[in-house]
C-alpha cells in the first residue's frame, strides 16, 4: 500500500510540470489570438468599416472573457485596463460625431496594449520613443520662439501620444514611476500659460524630457517585430499629422471661449 502512494506522488511529481507547460501554452495561445483580434479591429478601423469592427470588438469581449476565466497569471490592473480601453474603442467606433483619427487613435490604443500581454514579443509602445521626445522637443523649441499657438497644438499632439500608450506603461513600468510621470504631464498640461513664461515651467519640461528618456531606455533594444513597423507606419504618421490638426483646432476653440465666456 505504501508503495502504490510513494508511486501516485511520483507519477504526480513527474507529470505537474508538464501540466504547468501545457496550460501556459495555452494561456499563450489565448492571448496571440486577442492580440490577433485587436490588429484585425486596427485594419477595420482605418478601413472605416466601423460595423465589421464593432462585431470584431464583440467577439473580441466573449473571446477575453473566455481567456480571463482560465487564466491564472492575469491580474485585477491588466483586466481593468483592457476592458477601459476596449469600452473606449467601442464608444468612439459608435459615435457618428467622433472624427476618423480619433476612431483609428483608440483602435491603435487597445492594438498596443494587447501586444504588450502577448508572448515573446517586442512590445510596441517601446518603439514610440522617437515621435514623442521629437513632438516634446517641438514644445520646447515652440517655447523658445514665443509660439504660443504652436505650443499648444504641439503639447496636444504629445497628449495624444501619450494617451495612446498609457494603458501599456501602466502593465510595464513601476508604478511609482508612471505616477511621477503623469503627475508631471497634467501639471505642464494645467498650467501651461505659465511654462510658456516662466523658468520653473521650462525645467518641468526638461524634467519631463528626462523621465521619458529614462523610461525608454531601461527597456531593451531587441529587434522590433515587423507588425510593430506596420503600425508606426502606416498608423503614427496620420495620429501625429492629424492630431496636430486636432490640437490646433482644441486650441482655437479654448481661445474662442476666452473671449466669449458666456457662450
Amino acid at each position: 500500500m505504501k508503495w502504490r502512494v510513494v508511486a501516485i506522488i511520483l507519477v504526480i511529481a513527474l507529470i505537474f510540470p508538464y501540466m504547468i507547460v501545457a496550460e501556459t501554452e495555452n494561456e499563450d495561445g489565448m492571448m496571440n489570438q486577442l492580440d490577433l483580434l485587436s490588429d484585425e479591429v486596427l485594419h477595420l478601423v482605418k478601413a472605416q468599416k466601423y460595423e465589421d469592427a464593432s462585431r470584431m470588438l464583440n467577439y473580441f469581449t466573449d473571446q477575453f472573457v473566455l481567456a480571463t476565466s482560465t487564466s491564472t497569471a492575469m491580474t485585477r490592473e491588466t483586466l481593468r485596463t483592457v476592458t477601459s480601453v476596449h469600452q473606449e474603442v467601442v464608444e468612439e467606433i459608435n459615435k457618428e460625431q467622433s472624427s476618423y483619427e480619433t476612431k483609428v487613435q483608440k483602435a491603435t490604443k487597445l492594438r498596443i496594449l494587447m501586444d504588450v500581454l502577448s508572448p515573446a514579443k517586442e512590445p510596441m509602445w517601446h518603439e514610440m520613443k522617437e515621435p514623442m521626445l521629437s513632438t516634446l522637443g517641438e514644445v520646447r523649441e515652440s517655447i523658445e520662439a514665443g509660439d504660443s499657438e504652436s505650443f499648444h497644438t504641439q503639447y496636444n499632439t504629445f497628449l495624444s501620444l501619450y494617451d495612446t500608450i498609457y494603458p501599456s506603461l501602466k502593465l510595464e513600468v513601476e508604478p511609482a514611476t508612471i505616477q511621477q510621470l503623469h503627475t508631471r504631464i497634467q501639471y505642464i498640461d494645467q498650467y501651461r500659460r505659465d511654462v510658456m513664461v516662466k523658468d520653473d515651467g521650462k525645467r518641468e519640461l526638461e524634467l519631463l524630457n528626462s523621465e521619458l528618456e529614462d523610461i525608454f531606455d531601461t527597456i531593451t533594444d531587441d529587434e522590433a517585430d515587423p507588425s510593430l513597423w506596420w503600425v508606426i507606419i502606416s498608423t503614427g504618421s496620420i495620429i501625429i499629422l492629424t492630431l496636430s490638426y486636432v490640437g490646433f483646432k482644441k486650441y482655437k476653440g479654448g481661445k474662442k471661449k476666452e473671449k466669449n465666456p458666456e457662450s
